[in-house]
């Protein structure tokens, strides 16, 4: 461990001295591409034993093996126009066919929008000689690395990467845990950030692999979109240290950008499961994708339209989302309707607060949902702080073990889940009742006494979904005219 964490500590004290890297989120994005190239040639020496046919997509000159490994090979300004010829290789010399043309595809992506910060040729060698310390080829090299990820995660966060929440490991994993995918089931992230709920995926998937064509069906049944450079490079490399050897289904773009309409059968899918960014504002023109009852330009409502749509019949997702989609009105009340009427929206956990401190104080839920039969009754369940605990923190954070009590409680939904019982912390409402509500699911613990909320980033989340309400009614009605008028408006 010490290893693997001093020589990324080493690293980012080396790139503080340099003049080009402005700023964390600079450093962790060179740092990363520049693990990445390490990462990418360890597996690909790996490969080469168990593949005879093995060929790099990389040119000979380029691979890490040629210029990084000799500690006193190519530095200074030399070693800065190499990078440049390097990046230029990468974004625009790759094959693009065949086997080949697949593991081409996934660096183009990973480049296509990644830039070498650092100025100091010198500075550069020494962070080379760093990373080129760590074996990702050694099982405990790269187990105390995915420790290590966790952190470069974190860091991320710290950065001021607003929207861009680090979901705790604990949640991804009890999501997965209760989705249960098959391994020949196919499972999405449409914002998939870093990673988080593949890897979790591929993990719970690998109990069922027994052959060489198990493995084969694993590594097609990945896919996520990321639409920020850093995450999806981040993603990649997770991927890979996962054992996804080429990961061409995770696509750098934005989910939203194709227009609602477009998206048809081949592109349904049997589980998703997804914390997607809340509180952020699509870019003008996103919204016009989507039906006049589903725009906004708030980005989580657009991720639950477009995730409703994308299940296939008898599809299971699991999503994240802030108390504002509960109570909130407009677009969220048709999407809250579409959960009731299209799915079985049969169970919301609702979390405590400071799962995602300090990054947002926002309390969350996970929305569980199958897709085709009509809701009869949403279960809650009011995850509690273990005893002891009444706040979560970096040194003290949510674990998994936490969840066992719900898993127990759980049930099966083929019978309806007829096992559940009302608890201190489980209750329900039928969909009926759900409806009368006017599909306001911001129900309260109905077994603790009523208290009067004033904390002050539960209301002012409320007044933002408020605000962002009002403008969405605003939007609706200046479509609503624009349309009347044939488009003078």
């Amino acid at each position: 461990m010490s290893n693997v964490s001093g020589a990324v500590k080493s690293i980012q004290d080396i790139m503080r001295k340099d003049v080009g890297v402005d700023g964390d989120a600079q450093r962790i994005s060179q740092m990363v591409w520049m693990i990445f190239l390490k990462i990418y040639d360890d597996r690909e020496e790996e490969l080469e034993l168990t593949e005879p046919d093995f060929h790099s997509p990389i040119p000979e000159r380029y691979r890490w093996r040629n210029w990084a490994t000799n500690r006193e090979g190519i530095t200074g300004d030399a070693l800065v126009k190499f990078i440049d010829d390097l990046f230029f290789a990468l974004k625009t010399q790759l094959p693009t066919v065949g086997d080949v043309g697949k593991r081409a595809q996934v660096i183009r992506d990973v480049f296509e929008d990644t830039y070498n910060y650092m100025k100091s040729g010198t500075l550069m060698r020494q962070v080379i000689n760093k990373i080129n310390e760590i074996d990702f080829n050694s099982t405990a090299d790269r187990h105390t690395f995915g420790d290590i990820y966790e952190q470069i995660l974190r860091d991320l966060q710290s950065a001021g990467n607003a929207g861009e929440f680090y979901t705790p490991r604990a949640v991804t994993k009890f999501i997965i845990d209760r989705l249960a995918p098959k391994l020949d089931e196919t499972i999405f992230d449409p914002a998939c950030g870093t990673g988080g709920f593949l890897a979790c995926a591929i993990d719970y998937k690998r109990q069922f692999v027994k052959s060489a064509a198990d493995e084969a069906v694993l590594q097609s049944t990945i896919r996520g979109v990321e639409k920020k450079a850093l995450p999806h490079m981040l993603c990649v490399t997770n991927m890979i240290l996962h054992g996804i050897d080429t990961p061409s289904g995770i696509v750098h773009g934005n989910t939203l950008e194709k227009p609602y309409r477009d998206y048809g059968e081949r592109d349904r899918v049997p589980v998703i499961a997804t914390n997607p960014p809340f509180g952020g504002m699509e870019q003008d023109g996103i919204e016009g994708n989507f039906p006049s009852n589903l725009r906004t330009r708030e980005t989580a409502d657009l991720f639950m339209a477009l995730i409703i749509k994308l299940l296939k019949p008898g599809g299971r997702a699991a999503v994240v989302l802030p108390d504002g989609f509960l109570f909130g009105e407009g677009v969220k009340t048709n999407l809250k309707q579409s959960l009731i009427e299209e799915c079985n929206l049969h169970t919301i956990v609702r979390l405590p607060n400071g799962v995602f401190a300090p990054y947002t104080g926002i309390k969350t839920n996970i929305l569980f949902f199958t897709k085709g039969t009509p809701t009869k009754d949403v279960w809650f369940y009011e995850h509690p702080y273990p005893p002891g605990v009444t706040s979560y923190n970096k040194s003290k954070p949510m674990r998994f073990e936490e969840f066992e009590v719900e898993r127990a409680w759980w049930g099966e939904e083929a019978d309806g889940f007829r096992a559940r019982e009302v608890t201190k912390q489980a209750w329900k409402i039928s969909a009926g009742d759900v409806a009368v509500r006017g599909y306001n699911l911001d129900l309260d613990n109905p077994h603790t006494p009523e208290a009067i909320r004033h904390d002050p980033d539960e209301l002012l989340a409320r007044y933002r979904q408020q605000q962002i309400g009002i403008q969405s009614i605003r939007d609706r009605l200046k479509s609503i005219l624009a349309d009347a008028l044939g488009g003078k408006a």
